[in-house]
């Protein structure tokens, strides 16, 4: 999956007040736009921004995105973005400008559902009562059973979503109204409070706020993994979610992938949740021969549900043989791709133990892993 992020900032905004489009107005140290091409530096290959002809002068420091002139409309300016994306990308998420403080959480979310849907976008439960009105009376309520706040960014396999634009005629509330309109079924995933839209002017007050609020409750949280596999018979093993050919292979209750353990464990540290044995407990069944991926997305996720982001990671694989280095890159990628973080904040490298010990009578691999996690209850 190679996804690109589309960030919609044509739109003149004047409900927002006086002066300059929302989009590039400050808040906090960076403007609008900035936190928005932000939350997807380490999601996205690709960063297409369509911005209104008139704002050219705004455009010039932005950094390593693709600059598109918008159009008359939302759904125009879409399509054009779309237009120029590189032609192998797969995915698209495209997002509000407006929303300048979207977590990482709900892009991860959003990108994990697109593994098994053609269409996903964030969405919060209505929880307030409905009301209607009559020359600016109640005039009754309506059911908010099954109804949702709709979000950004919303995403799409590329082929389907660039289909429905073309088909589609007049203007969109959104993409998922166009995506819908050509029968793309369309994943509900969790959204935040905090992925509101910069609409009104009061809201630069409550969004700047918020800033100040994540700086204060900014938590750093470090765990540390440890982890050894003595070998048996076989012809391959698995390190780090790189399968080796080798004359040996790893024993143990699952696929023996001894990095990916410690750096599951390292993760469930930095929680203080325990380790592998408590989640995926060897005496059940169920875990015979399973895949270590599975237990590094559970810690990785429980991380997330947490309001945690890795921040970066580090695994230390203690062997004579197989020789690492010409593994490592593919390991690092493996890694990066299971907890859908960028490759440059996971390190995977190798030591021997100078002949000594168990690892030195190459009886067996040892790995160590050590985990950052940033973030906080509040997202």
């Amino acid at each position: 999956m190679k996804v690109a992020a589309l960030i919609v900032a044509a739109g003149r905004g004047t409900r927002a007040g006086e002066g300059l489009p929302k989009q590039w107005r400050p808040l906090g140290t960076k403007r609008v736009i900035d936190h928005a091409i932000a939350a997807f530096r380490d999601k996205a290959c690709q960063i297409v921004v369509v911005h209104h002809p008139d704002d050219a002068e705004f455009c010039c420091d932005l950094d390593d995105v693709v600059l598109v002139h918008g159009c008359s409309t939302r759904s125009a300016s879409v399509r054009a973005g779309l237009d120029a994306l590189a032609p192998d990308i797969t995915h698209v998420l495209i997002h509000d400008a407006a929303r300048a403080l979207c977590p990482p959480h709900v892009i991860d979310d959003v990108i994990h559902a697109l593994e098994s849907h053609d269409g996903a976008a964030p969405g919060l439960a209505v929880t307030d009562a409905l009301w209607t009105t009559s020359d600016g009376h109640v005039s009754g309520t309506a059911k908010r059973d099954g109804l949702f706040r709709a979000q950004t960014p919303q995403g799409f396999a590329l082929p389907a979503i660039t289909a429905a634009h073309a088909a589609f005629d007049g203007e969109a509330a959104d993409d998922v109204e166009v995506a819908r309109a050509a029968g793309i079924e369309v994943a509900i995933t969790k959204g935040a409070e905090e992925n509101f839209k910069i609409t009104h002017a009061d809201d630069f007050t409550r969004a700047t706020a918020h800033l100040q609020r994540g700086k204060d409750a900014m938590k750093i949280r470090i765990g540390n993994g440890y982890d050894v596999h003595r070998f048996g018979p076989g012809d391959h093993l698995w390190l780090c979610g790189v399968k080796i050919p080798f004359g040996r292979t790893l024993q143990g209750h699952s696929d023996a992938d001894v990095g990916m353990h410690a750096l599951s464990d390292a993760i469930y540290g930095a929680l203080a949740m325990g380790d592998i044995g408590q989640h995926f407990p060897p005496s059940d069944p169920q875990w015979k021969g399973a895949q270590s991926h599975i237990f590094l997305r559970h810690a990785i996720e429980l991380a997330r549900d947490n309001g945690y982001s890795l921040a970066n990671c580090d695994v230390t694989l203690v062997c004579e043989q197989p020789k690492i280095g010409p593994h490592a890159a593919a390991m690092r990628q493996a890694l990066a791709d299971i907890m859908g973080v960028d490759v440059a904040d996971v390190s995977v490298k190798a030591t021997t133990s100078e002949k000594l010990g168990f690892t030195g009578r190459e009886e067996g691999i040892a790995a160590l892993a050590t985990a950052a996690l940033v973030g906080g209850q509040d997202g």
